[in-house]
């Protein structure tokens, strides 16, 4: 699925086309990413979501080049104009944070324990950047005052183990934007914190998304966090795209039957006294697929058929396509309220 995240002239700065990736396991292969194809502008932001264990990470680590030397990738990826699985070591090392950069899901272990926040900073702008250390510390006062740290310049002295959760992420967003990336990866780097810090993240990387016109691509297992902060949404489930499209068109108009049944198992407002509608099963082991759609087992819509035969992504108008045999014979969507 290509189309819904590339419209205009503008180039992408992100493309990816027919992506696989197999990780070997002693004697077996998993089947991580399993041909996925998408395109990005700057000051767009994509969210892949779905639940654990279907690909997102990997898919996403994979734009970095920072997989495991036990993964075995095939297929074409483009960033700010680089060849990812064809860089060598030293293009890869500047591609990392002056064209790309990432956000991990804990702040704890992204940052070094021995140095100090301002410390970390302050060589990465020395290293990327060639800036002397006196012009580096201002520059890094100014990151940690632009994500909205109280007292920035007493952060700097902090080690990450002296700061909250809360404040050791916006710590790891103004790492990761210290070179002025054009694309920033967010690996669903909410997920460990309080429900307040949590829509202060999601509102501060909105805003500066939008301030320094980057692309990006927020990985993510919550509907509501897709809907917060997400310009288009792809929906993905054992290493594929299932289905795509605007965040209206996923939110308010989905059509695949496992995106229905993430939508109707996710709490929100007004839902008190009522059963969710969970989805039944559990994800198939990445390393055993099953032959025909992977979603078939635990889908309430499937046949003999769907056990055999893999559906390819059908358009629905506009950028909106999803992958699902029996489409044309499902119900109308009615969600959970």
């Amino acid at each position: 699925m290509t189309e819904q995240v590339s419209s205009g002239a503008e180039a992408p700065v992100v493309s990816v086309r027919n992506l696989e990736v197999k990780l070997k396991r002693r004697s077996n292969v998993i089947s991580a990413v399993n041909g996925i194809s998408f395109d990005l502008k700057r000051g767009e932001c994509l969210t892949v979501i779905g639940e654990s264990g279907s690909g997102k990470s990997v898919m996403l680590r994979s734009l970095m080049g920072l997989l495991p030397s036990n993964a075995q990738i095939t297929g074409e990826i483009k960033v700010d104009g680089h060849d990812v699985l064809r860089a060598g070591k030293q293009e890869l090392m500047r591609l990392r944070g002056e064209s790309v950069a990432m956000i991990f899901q804990e702040p704890s272990t992204a940052l070094d324990p021995v140095f100090t926040i301002g410390d970390q900073i302050i060589e990465t702008l020395i290293r990327h950047e060639g800036m002397s250390h006196k012009a580096a510390s201002k520059r890094a006062l100014e990151l940690l005052e632009l994500v909205a740290i109280p007292s920035a310049a007493r952060r700097l002295k902090n080690y990450s183990h002296e700061i909250s959760g809360g404040m050791r992420q916006r710590c790891v967003i103004a790492l990761a934007l210290a070179c002025n990336p054009k694309v920033l990866l967010a690996d669903e780097p909410t997920t460990a914190l309080d429900a307040t810090v949590q829509i202060q993240l999601l509102l501060l990387l909105r805003r500066l998304q939008s301030e320094l016109n980057m692309a990006v691509i927020f990985v993510t297992h919550d509907m509501g966090v897709a809907a917060e902060i997400s310009d288009k949404v792809a929906v993905m489930y054992a290493g594929r795209f299932v289905e795509t499209g605007t965040t209206e068109d996923i939110l308010l108009s989905p059509r695949q039957p496992y995106t229905q049944g993430l939508l109707n198992s996710t709490l929100h407002a007004g839902m008190r006294g009522q059963v969710l509608q969970g989805i039944k099963g559990a994800p198939p082991n990445l390393a055993e697929l099953p032959a025909g759609c992977a979603f078939a087992p635990r889908c309430a819509f499937s046949d003999e058929g769907c056990l055999s035969w893999t559906p390819d992504a059908t358009a629905l108008g506009g950028s909106h396509y999803a992958a699902c045999r029996r489409l044309a014979d499902l119900p109308e969507f009615k969600p959970v309220r």
